[in-house]
């Protein structure tokens, strides 16, 4: 197998093995890292629908992370996805009103983060010694919900590591934030922004491009990388529930060898449907990638019309994690489908000075592997009650944004093919969103008395690590300005 090489959607950084642009996170020019070419699967379907999780995993990063030996990369993933989730098929599949549900919450912080952060931290240290890096790295994260806990807890007490999380103030569900605010480690940090998640996401990748920032930092012999889906070793991991899920309708008899499938994805900054379409172009038989968005649907737009424009407002609503404008990983997409680094860069400034980009010249291929539409709070609500009442089955209010945009995809297009929606959060960490939506009075009870009448509602246990919350003390209290983001990254290298 030869090796893949990994070079900057931008153009100015190229050449780089997978270890090494897994330590980097964020190339240089600014530009995110994707592979010289998107392998084809080595193997045939049929043979892996026994396979466990982990074999999988193996089979299809392997394509991908070219430079890690076998035993490296069979280490960190028996590391990774282990007793730490609480099913066995680590990502079930569930059957509920036409639709298959990819559940991709069973990991410790109940959201589909878990699911590539589980595994970054062994994948990083595992380049850190194949490169021979001393430096402590620290990882510098904005997150709008789910990505902050995962990563720090992934990276709680990792030797030679450190985290600093900034996340928008008022722009997480409470539970989402106490899980920051209670996670221990003496190497993590989290910082609320005034401002939303945009802005944390901008000012970490200006921290990334501040070349005097970065040689500042490497006197005191620590060096930056990202646990962002920037980071492509948030990505590929992401790939392997795709597959898992195919191969565990085929295994189901759900599916015939070959058939096609659609997939419904609720994405804010495009990482999770981008490793469906790596999926897709390294031969899984998916039809259409769904994108779902709330009424931030600059991703609707975009890929109805080809016009990128962020010159919108900004909604605060029931489904926080996709509370977002600026799409970071469409910027792989926008290379894969040109190959032309000169003009993905000059999407790129337009992006930042003008806050807008035409694209319509790829138009044609958007519409070719995607489907786009958007729903308001009203309609999450009323698909978490609808779905609920028929079948019992609860929703979280991301889920039942791709489940409402599944459903219109079907009624639009006649295409009736199977359709696996992932499921990317429990409903217990938007537990008052959910009641409300199932018709239940939320006003005065604080965040444990919402759970437990979402228990006593849906029969759903409680998982135990949000339980805990109730008792864990609060560990981190910072705040800033989004203008004083380096200031607070600067002081925690200096701890």
């Amino acid at each position: 197998m030869s090796e893949l090489l990994y070079n900057s959607t931008r153009g100015g950084e190229t050449g780089c093995t997978a270890s090494q642009a897994v330590l980097k996170g964020l190339a240089k020019d600014g530009g995110l890292f994707m592979p010289d070419r998107i392998p084809a699967f080595d193997f045939a379907l049929p043979e892996l629908k026994d396979a466990s999780y982990q074999e999988v995993a193996y089979r299809v990063m392997r394509l991908l992370l070219t430079d890690y030996t076998e035993e490296e990369l069979r280490a960190c993933i028996e590391g990774a996805y282990d007793e730490k989730f609480d099913t066995p098929e680590i990502a079930p599949l569930t059957f509920a009103d036409d639709a298959y549900y990819l559940e991709l919450f069973h990991g410790k912080t109940i959201a589909f983060k878990d699911m590539a952060l589980s595994i970054l931290p062994y994948l990083m240290t595992t380049a850190a010694k194949k490169n021979g890096v001393t430096n402590k790295i620290e990882i510098l994260t904005a997150t709008s919900g789910d990505t902050g806990k995962a990563a720090m807890a992934g990276f709680a007490d990792v030797p030679g590591t450190g985290i600093v999380v900034f996340y928008p103030k008022g722009g997480v569900s409470r539970f989402q934030e106490l899980q920051m605010l209670t996670q221990k480690g003496d190497n993590t940090a989290v910082v609320s922004i005034e401002g939303n998640f945009d802005d944390a996401q901008t000012a970490v990748k200006q921290i990334f491009g501040d070349r005097a920032f970065e040689a500042e930092l490497a006197e005191r012999q620590v060096q930056l990388s990202s646990a962002n889906s920037i980071n492509i070793g948030r990505l590929v991991p992401q790939i392997v529930y795709y597959v898992h899920a195919y191969l565990e309708l085929l295994k189901e008899e759900k599916v015939a060898e070959g058939e096609s499938i659609n997939v419904c994805v609720p994405t804010g900054n495009f990482g999770n449907i981008l490793a469906g379409y790596y999926a897709k172009r390294m031969g899984l038989p998916v039809g259409k990638l769904v994108c779902a968005s709330n009424e931030n649907n600059v991703l609707t737009d975009f890929l109805r019309r080809g016009i990128y424009d962020r010159r919108r407002p900004f909604y605060q609503t029931m489904s926080p994690s996709m509370d977002i404008l600026v799409s970071s990983n469409l910027e792989r997409l926008l290379y894969h489908l040109t190959e032309d680094t000169a003009q993905v860069a000059a999407w790129m400034r337009s992006l930042t000075e003008e806050g807008s980009y035409d694209a319509s010249m790829i138009l044609s291929a958007l519409r070719e592997n995607f489907w786009a539409a958007f729903t308001s709070d009203m309609m999450t609500e009323e698909e978490i009650r609808i779905v609920y009442e028929r079948t019992s089955y609860t929703l979280d209010t991301h889920t039942a944004v791709a489940y409402r945009v599944a459903e219109d995809y079907r009624r639009e297009t006649g295409d009736l093919r199977p359709m696996i929606v992932l499921s990317t959060a429990s409903p217990y960490k938007f537990g008052a969103s959910v009641l409300q939506a199932l018709g239940k009075d939320t006003d005065g009870l604080d965040e444990f008395t919402l759970m437990e009448r979402l228990q006593k509602h849906s029969g759903m246990p409680i998982p135990p690590r949000l339980a805990a919350l109730r008792t864990s003390p609060v560990r981190h209290e910072e705040i800033c300005e989004k203008d004083g983001m380096r200031d607070a990254v600067l002081d925690f290298a200096r701890r």
